[in-house]
């Protein structure tokens, strides 16, 4: 373990490039770590492309961006794993992270589980990154987004609690710990490969408001006395 413990590796910010995989003019997958500090604020509702990192920005603002992706998150210890399992190197934001992290389980954090970074900035688990044909293309590898789910480590999105300002180097210190055992990990495997465990997601009261709601709908619906009351 680093002598610093538990902190922020590097704080990335995208650079704009076309995207051709999905079919809009842009993406901001190409994140590249950045000297100094960064400001860090709440982006406001998804669908203006906003997020929480200050020069960063998102282009599918259908899908990303907004409050409750305002960060991502990636544990560099998974980084490395993948580095091995892919053959290749893979630098700090190239997954598209905001922040590559060290000592901090990333997958295994708890949905509404804060963490305070550098002297100000405090964040709340939210969600688990949904893996798309923008991250399939940008690495270049065929049958990704299968690769990437079955193995369950996607990464967590964050909301800005309290702003401020960030830089490499940062400690990152778990200040809160809800009372429920839904993790980013499991969440991702519920909604993914795993629908059987949809149930006990409904614990996470801070799961984005749009998840909770497919959530009720998709356990509404296998359930066996559906339709058998009059």
């Amino acid at each position: 373990m680093d002598s610093r413990g538990t902190h922020v590796l590097s704080v990335n910010i995208g650079r704009p490039r076309p995207n051709p995989w999905k079919g809009i003019s842009a993406t901001g997958i190409d994140k590249r770590p950045v000297d100094g500090p960064v400001a860090v604020t709440a982006p406001g509702p998804k669908g203006t492309g906003a997020v929480g990192l200050a020069g960063d920005r998102v282009y599918d603002v259908k899908h990303h961006g907004g409050t409750d992706q305002a960060v991502y998150a990636y544990a560099r210890e998974d980084l490395d794993g993948w580095e091995a399992e892919l053959g290749r190197p893979l630098a700090h934001g190239v997954f598209g992270e905001n922040l590559t992290t060290l000592g901090v389980d990333v997958n295994g954090a708890l949905i509404g589980e804060r963490w305070r970074i550098g002297p100000d900035v405090v964040l709340e688990v939210s969600c688990a990154r949904i893996p798309c044909g923008t991250f399939q293309g940008w690495l270049e590898r065929d049958g990704w987004i299968k690769r990437f789910t079955r193995a369950a480590l996607p990464g967590a999105y964050l909301r800005v609690i309290e702003p401020g300002e960030i830089r490499s180097g940062d400690r990152l210190e778990i200040v809160h710990r809800p009372a429920h055992d839904v993790t980013v990990a499991l969440e991702f495997r519920a909604t993914t490969l795993e629908p059987d465990l949809l149930p006990r997601l409904l614990a996470a009261d801070a799961l984005p408001d749009e998840t909770k709601e497919a959530v009720r709908r998709r356990t509404d619906a296998t359930r066996p006395d559906r339709g058998a009351r009059t």
